[in-house]
């Protein structure tokens, strides 16, 4: 798929890691789904397996250290990430993780370190590990000063994880694929999710109506209550809002059913958020509280 290399240097290098989207990305790749409580990822070999993946695409450069960015609750760091933080050559940088977990202010501390790295010519090169389209300022910014932006993502189940924009933006991008991340995750869900779909191609290729993607998206909750069960998607309520990794998860399976990229096109996101709670609210007897 995508790949590339720069030529290799003696400069310095940095990873910039967003925990939220790799952890869901390889969960669904590897496990299945993107439930961070559905599976456990060995955090010090993933980390370990990213320098070396650095060293290959820098034989001659020297990394300055990897940031490794997560959310907890009012930014107190649970055991394991604790355990990251004492790991050699590692920073870890915390975001807030709200009462539905979504991650809050990730994005923000990914940007400033980027950018303050840039300004002050610590970094030669820059490896961003996300699919964030909100990082597109930040790879500008830290392009503008000379620094060379590595985009890399997890590959994906199905769909895509990456917002287009950003893969754009970067000067290069490389996908981590099944054989890197498999050996990171231990433990499986404890209800086997469902299969993905088969890639059907919708009018042509041509965009799907409002009505078709809300009308998946309800597919995509009776799916997901059947694979995951009722009360692991009783969790969710009563929204009305989606966690950050339950929607990139909601987003992926829709993509992969209809290939088509849903990314920009904001009408048809909001109708598959939409298609999916009014599916939740008729289970568990709801009021609808509109868009998710």
């Amino acid at each position: 798929m995508r790949l590339v290399s720069a030529p290799p240097h003696a400069g310095t290098h940095a990873l910039f890691v967003d925990v939220g989207y790799v952890y869901a990305a390889i969960g669904l790749l590897i496990a299945g789904t993107a439930e961070r409580r559905a599976f456990r990822v060995d955090a010090e070999f993933l980390i370990s397996s990213l320098i070396d993946e650095a060293r290959v695409v820098f034989p001659e450069g020297r990394l300055l250290r990897v940031y490794w960015y997560d959310g907890a609750r009012n930014r107190v760091p649970t055991f394991e990430q604790k355990q990251v933080a004492e790991l050699p050559d590692v920073k870890v940088r915390l975001g807030n993780l709200n009462a539905h977990n979504q991650q809050k202010g990730v994005d923000s501390l990914i940007r400033s370190d980027l950018e303050s790295l840039a300004r002050n010519r610590a970094i030669e090169d820059a490896v961003v590990v996300s699919g964030d389209e909100d990082l597109v300022l930040a790879v500008e910014t830290a392009q503008s000063y000379g620094v060379r932006v590595h985009l890399w993502g997890i590959e994906p189940a199905y769909g895509m994880n990456q917002a287009e924009p950003l893969v754009w933006e970067a000067d290069v991008t490389r996908t981590l694929h099944h054989d890197f991340c498999a050996p990171c995750v231990f433990g499986q869900p404890p209800v086997p999710a469902a299969p993905a779909p088969a890639p059907q191609r919708t009018n042509g290729g041509t965009p799907p109506t409002f009505d078709q993607v809300w009308r998946l998206g309800g597919k995509i909750a009776e799916r997901w209550l059947g694979a995951r069960g009722r009360e692991d998607m009783a969790g969710l309520m009563p929204g009305p809002r989606l966690p950050e990794n339950v929607d990139k998860a909601l987003l992926v399976d829709a993509e992969g059913e209809l290939q088509f990229s849903l990314r920009p096109h904001e009408d048809l996101r909001r109708a598959l958020r939409n298609g999916f709670w009014d599916r939740l609210n008729q289970e568990f007897g709801v009021t609808p509280h509109g868009e998710g």
